[in-house]
């Protein structure tokens, strides 16, 4: 089996190959951002992706969005150091089978390897449990409010990138992505892109 790990901290992928080392029928692919990451998925078609949302560039998200659009088969499991629960049920309505907190049990991410190789799908129960019994409280997320892509173009806002920039990442035109700054601010109440800005760092896009 050939796991794709797409992540930017050498540390956290090592981590992964020390994990995986004990099983000799798993061969491990590695990539430090969403380009590569693509490029190799195309050139090795890994069994596996894993993918760390918060990428440089563009995100984990975009990422998968690529690669579900080359291969709607392809298996995907969502890594982040982020487990709150709006980003799991993101992580699912992308298209992910799986989803992973780099703070849980490592264990996770082998249980996660295994159930979705066989077909399945995997979120660690703390997740499950807190999108099951988050009711109201999911719902009135502001980032409940937003597309996937809409997320991804605030993502990168609050990384400091213009629209221009955003354009370019995204594979979009720049009136695309300033008509979906102008309706993220109508959807979450906001009256700048500085606002939208400071929205992104205190929700943890960033």
């Amino acid at each position: 089996m050939r796991i794709l790990i797409v992540d930017d901290h050498p540390i956290v992928a090592s981590g992964c190959r020390a994990l995986l080392a004990g099983k000799p029928d798993i061969t491990v692919l590695e990539a430090a951002d969403a380009e590569s990451g693509e490029a190799a998925f195309v050139a090795e078609r890994p069994d596996i992706c894993i993918l760390d949302i918060n990428l440089p560039g563009v995100s984990g998200f975009e990422l998968a969005r690529r690669i579900l659009g080359r291969d709607g088969s392809a298996r995907i499991i969502m890594f982040s150091m982020n487990d709150d629960p709006i980003f799991a049920a993101r992580a699912i309505e992308a298209g992910a089978k799986g989803y992973v907190s780099k703070s849980g049990d490592p264990g996770d991410l082998v249980e996660a390897i295994g159930k979705v190789a066989d077909g399945g799908v995997f979120l660690p129960s703390a997740i499950a449990q807190g999108i099951a019994f988050a009711g109201p409280g999911l719902a009135e997320n502001p980032l409940t409010k937003l597309t996937q892509r809409e997320i991804e173009i605030l993502r990168l806002l609050g990384a400091g990138k213009s629209l221009s920039e955003i354009a370019w990442l995204v594979h979009s035109s720049y009136k695309t992505i300033a008509n979906s700054s102008s309706i993220m601010r109508q959807k979450l109440g906001l009256r700048s892109s500085a606002e939208l800005v400071r929205f992104a760092i205190e929700n943890h896009l960033v």
